[in-house]
Protein backbone atom coordinates (compact mmCIF):
# COMPACT_ATOMS: atom_id res chain seq x y z
CA UNK A 1 0.00 0.00 0.00
CA UNK A 2 3.05 2.38 0.74
CA UNK A 3 4.46 1.88 -3.00
CA UNK A 4 0.63 3.33 -4.35
CA UNK A 5 0.72 6.74 -2.17
CA UNK A 6 4.82 6.39 -3.22
CA UNK A 7 4.13 6.49 -7.03
CA UNK A 8 0.92 8.99 -6.31
CA UNK A 9 3.63 11.75 -4.88
CA UNK A 10 6.13 11.00 -7.51
CA UNK A 11 4.14 13.98 -9.77
CA UNK A 12 0.61 15.57 -10.40
CA UNK A 13 0.36 13.21 -13.14
CA UNK A 14 0.89 10.03 -11.39
CA UNK A 15 -1.52 11.19 -8.24
CA UNK A 16 -4.34 12.11 -11.08
CA UNK A 17 -3.89 8.82 -13.15
CA UNK A 18 -4.32 7.06 -10.02
CA UNK A 19 -7.00 8.79 -8.58
CA UNK A 20 -9.36 8.98 -11.73
CA UNK A 21 -8.60 5.43 -12.60
CA UNK A 22 -10.09 3.91 -9.31
CA UNK A 23 -12.85 7.18 -8.68
CA UNK A 24 -15.26 5.77 -11.42
CA UNK A 25 -14.93 1.94 -9.90
CA UNK A 26 -17.00 0.77 -6.72
CA UNK A 27 -14.48 -1.54 -5.29
CA UNK A 28 -11.23 0.85 -5.97
CA UNK A 29 -13.02 4.13 -5.12
CA UNK A 30 -12.01 4.13 -1.36
CA UNK A 31 -8.27 4.18 -3.00
CA UNK A 32 -9.03 6.99 -5.16
CA UNK A 33 -10.64 8.78 -2.24
CA UNK A 34 -7.19 8.01 0.02
CA UNK A 35 -4.91 9.31 -2.82
CA UNK A 36 -7.04 12.49 -2.56
CA UNK A 37 -6.95 12.64 1.08
CA UNK A 38 -2.79 12.42 0.76
CA UNK A 39 -2.60 15.39 -1.54
CA UNK A 40 -4.63 17.30 0.03
CA UNK A 41 -2.57 16.75 3.13
CA UNK A 42 0.57 16.77 1.60
CA UNK A 43 -0.14 19.59 -1.22
CA UNK A 44 -2.82 21.53 0.25
CA UNK A 45 -6.76 21.83 -0.05
CA UNK A 46 -6.09 23.77 -3.79
CA UNK A 47 -4.48 20.86 -5.60
CA UNK A 48 -6.49 18.50 -3.53
CA UNK A 49 -9.50 20.62 -4.91
CA UNK A 50 -8.23 20.17 -8.58
CA UNK A 51 -7.73 16.48 -7.82
CA UNK A 52 -11.01 15.72 -6.90
CA UNK A 53 -12.39 17.75 -9.75
CA UNK A 54 -11.33 14.81 -12.24
CA UNK A 55 -11.92 12.10 -10.31
CA UNK A 56 -15.58 13.30 -10.12
CA UNK A 57 -15.54 13.04 -13.78
CA UNK A 58 -15.61 9.60 -14.00
CA UNK A 59 -17.36 8.93 -10.92
CA UNK A 60 -20.46 11.05 -12.29
CA UNK A 61 -20.67 8.67 -15.25
CA UNK A 62 -20.88 5.97 -13.00
CA UNK A 63 -23.82 7.93 -10.86
CA UNK A 64 -25.39 8.70 -14.46
CA UNK A 65 -25.67 4.95 -15.55
CA UNK A 66 -25.80 3.05 -12.72
CA UNK A 67 -27.32 5.41 -10.53
CA UNK A 68 -24.54 4.25 -7.55
CA UNK A 69 -23.72 7.65 -5.57
CA UNK A 70 -21.31 5.71 -3.52
CA UNK A 71 -18.16 6.59 -4.81
CA UNK A 72 -18.67 10.23 -5.91
CA UNK A 73 -19.95 10.58 -2.01
CA UNK A 74 -16.88 8.90 -0.56
CA UNK A 75 -14.56 11.40 -2.73
CA UNK A 76 -16.38 14.39 -2.01
CA UNK A 77 -16.76 13.39 1.89
CA UNK A 78 -12.99 12.18 2.29
CA UNK A 79 -11.93 15.38 0.45
CA UNK A 80 -14.12 17.75 3.14
CA UNK A 81 -12.56 15.70 5.93
CA UNK A 82 -9.15 16.36 4.15
CA UNK A 83 -9.58 19.84 4.27
CA UNK A 84 -10.89 20.05 7.39
CA UNK A 85 -7.66 18.44 8.58
CA UNK A 86 -5.33 20.43 6.35
CA UNK A 87 -7.00 23.60 7.35
CA UNK A 88 -7.33 23.07 11.63
CA UNK A 89 -4.38 20.50 11.90
CA UNK A 90 -7.56 18.90 13.99
CA UNK A 91 -8.07 15.18 13.59
CA UNK A 92 -10.95 15.08 16.43
CA UNK A 93 -12.43 17.80 14.11
CA UNK A 94 -11.81 16.65 10.91
CA UNK A 95 -13.62 12.87 12.33
CA UNK A 96 -16.40 15.08 13.34
CA UNK A 97 -16.99 15.99 10.01
CA UNK A 98 -18.11 12.99 9.40
CA UNK A 99 -21.39 13.54 10.75
CA UNK A 100 -22.04 16.61 7.89
CA UNK A 101 -20.79 13.69 5.51
CA UNK A 102 -23.10 11.37 6.64
CA UNK A 103 -25.94 13.14 7.03
CA UNK A 104 -25.39 15.01 3.81
CA UNK A 105 -24.80 11.84 1.99
CA UNK A 106 -28.41 10.31 3.75
CA UNK A 107 -30.60 13.59 2.80
CA UNK A 108 -29.15 13.69 -0.68
CA UNK A 109 -30.56 9.90 -1.65
CA UNK A 110 -33.61 10.45 -0.25
CA UNK A 111 -34.07 13.97 -2.14
CA UNK A 112 -32.47 12.97 -5.62
CA UNK A 113 -31.97 9.12 -5.90
CA UNK A 114 -35.43 7.75 -5.16
CA UNK A 115 -35.08 5.48 -7.78
CA UNK A 116 -31.91 3.77 -6.74
CA UNK A 117 -33.37 3.56 -3.43
CA UNK A 118 -36.01 1.62 -4.83
CA UNK A 119 -33.32 -0.89 -6.22
CA UNK A 120 -31.99 -1.32 -2.94
CA UNK A 121 -35.15 -1.91 -0.90
CA UNK A 122 -36.16 -4.77 -3.84
CA UNK A 123 -32.49 -6.30 -3.37
CA UNK A 124 -33.04 -6.05 0.77
CA UNK A 125 -36.78 -7.54 0.28
CA UNK A 126 -35.88 -10.39 -2.30
CA UNK A 127 -32.57 -11.37 0.27
CA UNK A 128 -35.47 -11.18 3.30
CA UNK A 129 -37.84 -13.33 1.11
CA UNK A 130 -35.01 -16.31 0.78
CA UNK A 131 -34.34 -15.89 4.10
CA UNK A 132 -38.16 -16.20 5.35
CA UNK A 133 -38.65 -19.41 3.41
CA UNK A 134 -35.06 -21.55 4.56
CA UNK A 135 -36.39 -20.13 8.24
CA UNK A 136 -39.76 -21.14 7.45
CA UNK A 137 -38.97 -24.69 6.44
CA UNK A 138 -37.70 -25.64 9.64
CA UNK A 139 -40.01 -23.73 12.09
CA UNK A 140 -43.70 -24.63 12.87
CA UNK A 141 -45.34 -21.24 12.04
CA UNK A 142 -44.15 -19.19 9.12
CA UNK A 143 -41.19 -16.72 9.61
CA UNK A 144 -41.17 -13.04 8.42
CA UNK A 145 -38.98 -9.70 8.58
CA UNK A 146 -39.71 -6.40 9.11
CA UNK A 147 -38.97 -4.73 5.44
CA UNK A 148 -36.42 -1.55 5.81
CA UNK A 149 -37.86 2.11 4.41
CA UNK A 150 -36.09 4.46 1.87
CA UNK A 151 -35.39 6.26 4.61
CA UNK A 152 -34.03 3.77 7.11
CA UNK A 153 -31.55 2.61 3.88
CA UNK A 154 -30.87 5.89 3.14
CA UNK A 155 -29.79 6.61 6.67
CA UNK A 156 -27.53 3.43 6.35
CA UNK A 157 -25.90 4.15 3.53
CA UNK A 158 -25.18 7.79 5.03
CA UNK A 159 -23.00 5.88 7.87
CA UNK A 160 -21.62 3.59 5.38
CA UNK A 161 -20.40 7.01 3.66
CA UNK A 162 -19.51 8.42 7.09
CA UNK A 163 -17.02 5.55 8.18
CA UNK A 164 -16.00 5.19 4.84
CA UNK A 165 -14.62 8.74 4.54
CA UNK A 166 -13.08 8.69 8.10
CA UNK A 167 -11.14 5.42 6.85
CA UNK A 168 -9.96 6.76 3.35
CA UNK A 169 -8.82 9.78 5.32
CA UNK A 170 -7.12 7.43 8.07
CA UNK A 171 -5.46 5.75 5.24
CA UNK A 172 -4.63 8.83 3.44
CA UNK A 173 -2.59 10.09 6.99
CA UNK A 174 -1.21 7.12 7.11
CA UNK A 175 0.31 7.31 4.09
CA UNK A 176 1.95 10.75 4.59
CA UNK A 177 2.66 9.67 8.07
CA UNK A 178 4.84 6.89 6.16
CA UNK A 179 6.00 9.08 3.54
CA UNK A 180 7.63 11.86 5.42
CA UNK A 181 6.91 12.03 9.03
CA UNK A 182 7.30 7.77 10.07
CA UNK A 183 5.58 6.91 13.40
CA UNK A 184 3.74 9.85 13.38
CA UNK A 185 0.01 9.11 12.38
CA UNK A 186 0.40 5.93 15.02
CA UNK A 187 0.77 8.33 18.05
CA UNK A 188 -1.74 10.99 16.49
CA UNK A 189 -4.29 8.48 16.38
CA UNK A 190 -4.02 7.18 19.23
CA UNK A 191 -4.84 10.73 21.28
CA UNK A 192 -7.87 11.37 19.60
CA UNK A 193 -10.15 12.03 22.47
CA UNK A 194 -13.16 14.09 22.33
CA UNK A 195 -13.87 17.23 25.45
CA UNK A 196 -17.13 16.61 27.24
CA UNK A 197 -19.44 18.93 25.59
CA UNK A 198 -18.77 17.48 22.06
CA UNK A 199 -19.12 13.99 23.11
CA UNK A 200 -22.55 14.42 24.79
CA UNK A 201 -23.99 16.56 22.15
CA UNK A 202 -23.22 13.65 20.04
CA UNK A 203 -25.02 11.30 22.73
CA UNK A 204 -28.07 13.53 23.03
CA UNK A 205 -28.45 13.59 18.71
CA UNK A 206 -28.13 9.92 18.46
CA UNK A 207 -30.61 9.01 21.45
CA UNK A 208 -33.14 12.04 19.76
CA UNK A 209 -33.30 10.53 16.69
CA UNK A 210 -33.69 6.60 18.04
CA UNK A 211 -36.27 7.89 19.78
CA UNK A 212 -38.46 9.33 16.62
CA UNK A 213 -38.92 5.59 15.63
CA UNK A 214 -37.14 2.62 13.92
CA UNK A 215 -37.38 4.43 10.67
CA UNK A 216 -34.35 7.16 12.46
CA UNK A 217 -31.83 4.32 14.07
CA UNK A 218 -29.36 4.16 10.95
CA UNK A 219 -29.24 7.99 11.18
CA UNK A 220 -28.35 8.05 14.42
CA UNK A 221 -25.50 5.75 13.98
CA UNK A 222 -23.97 8.47 11.57
CA UNK A 223 -24.50 10.91 15.11
CA UNK A 224 -22.08 8.27 16.80
CA UNK A 225 -19.24 7.56 14.57
CA UNK A 226 -16.97 10.11 15.40
CA UNK A 227 -17.14 8.43 19.31
CA UNK A 228 -16.76 4.97 17.52
CA UNK A 229 -13.61 6.05 16.18
CA UNK A 230 -12.71 7.74 19.67
CA UNK A 231 -13.09 4.55 21.26
CA UNK A 232 -10.71 2.80 18.63
CA UNK A 233 -7.90 5.02 19.34
CA UNK A 234 -8.55 4.56 23.07
CA UNK A 235 -8.53 0.92 22.66
CA UNK A 236 -5.51 0.89 20.57
CA UNK A 237 -3.51 3.40 22.88
CA UNK A 238 -4.12 0.85 25.88
CA UNK A 239 -3.21 -2.09 23.68
CA UNK A 240 -0.01 -0.02 22.91
CA UNK A 241 0.98 1.18 26.35
CA UNK A 242 0.25 -2.46 27.50
CA UNK A 243 2.28 -4.07 24.39
CA UNK A 244 -0.68 -6.32 23.67
CA UNK A 245 0.16 -8.47 20.20
CA UNK A 246 -1.39 -7.92 16.89
CA UNK A 247 -3.35 -10.95 17.25
CA UNK A 248 -5.67 -9.46 20.39
CA UNK A 249 -6.62 -6.31 18.12
CA UNK A 250 -7.81 -8.46 15.46
CA UNK A 251 -9.85 -10.39 17.53
CA UNK A 252 -11.50 -7.20 18.66
CA UNK A 253 -11.79 -5.79 15.47
CA UNK A 254 -13.77 -8.89 14.20
CA UNK A 255 -15.94 -8.59 17.45
CA UNK A 256 -16.24 -4.92 16.68
CA UNK A 257 -17.27 -5.42 13.22
CA UNK A 258 -19.63 -8.30 13.42
CA UNK A 259 -21.50 -7.29 16.88
CA UNK A 260 -23.36 -4.23 17.54
CA UNK A 261 -23.11 -4.24 21.09
CA UNK A 262 -19.50 -4.29 20.98
CA UNK A 263 -20.01 -0.93 18.64
CA UNK A 264 -22.24 0.41 21.57
CA UNK A 265 -19.38 -0.57 24.26
CA UNK A 266 -16.88 1.46 21.73
CA UNK A 267 -19.08 4.43 21.71
CA UNK A 268 -19.54 4.38 25.59
CA UNK A 269 -15.73 4.18 26.56
CA UNK A 270 -15.12 7.35 24.79
CA UNK A 271 -17.90 9.07 26.13
CA UNK A 272 -16.58 8.23 29.56
CA UNK A 273 -12.66 8.94 28.56
CA UNK A 274 -13.96 12.35 27.29
CA UNK A 275 -15.12 12.48 31.18
CA UNK A 276 -12.92 10.81 32.84
CA UNK A 277 -9.49 11.27 30.37
CA UNK A 278 -7.91 7.53 30.77
CA UNK A 279 -4.94 8.14 29.14
CA UNK A 280 -3.90 10.96 31.65
CA UNK A 281 -4.84 8.50 34.38
CA UNK A 282 -3.10 6.01 32.90
CA UNK A 283 0.06 8.25 32.90
CA UNK A 284 -0.33 8.95 36.82
CA UNK A 285 -1.09 5.41 37.38
CA UNK A 286 2.18 4.10 35.70
CA UNK A 287 -0.12 2.68 33.07
CA UNK A 288 -2.16 0.27 36.06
Amino acid sequence: MKAIAAFAMRGRFHALALTVAGSGSILFCWISAAILALVTLRKGVGSGAQLLLWALLPSGVLLYVVGDSGPISLLLGTYLLAAVLRTTVSLPLAVLSSVAVGALSGLALLLFASGYLEQMLTVFGNFLGSLEQELSKDAQTAVEFARPTASQVAGLMGAGSSMMAIICLMLGRYWQAALYNPGGFGSEFRALRYPPMPALALVVIALALASLGVEYRTWAVIALMPLNFAGLALVHARAKQRGSGQLWMTVFYLAWLLLDPMKLLVVLIAVADSLLDFRRRWKWGGGN
